[in-house]
């Protein structure tokens, strides 16, 4: 094997490497999205309860959402 060879398979073993990283690091950022999206969903229940539960304590204080929401 000359130099250059020994060069190009460098290089096409480090573009293998990184595309495996990259495939995993896309597999872990689709699970994560997953779990964000169930705690959102979780957060607006939560927030909805709460909003339920205080009106039933001030029935005459309306309660509104917080404008972010």
């Amino acid at each position: 094997m000359t130099k250059s060879d020994d060069r190009l398979t460098t290089l096409e073993i480090r573009a293998a490497e990184q595309e495996k990283t990259i495939e995993e690091l896309s597999g872990q950022i689709a699970e994560q999205w997953k779990v964000i999206e169930r705690m959102e969903r979780k957060l607006a229940a939560l927030t909805d309860r709460f909003l339920a539960l205080e009106e039933q304590a001030a029935p005459d204080v309306p309660v509104t959402k917080p404008p972010h929401w």
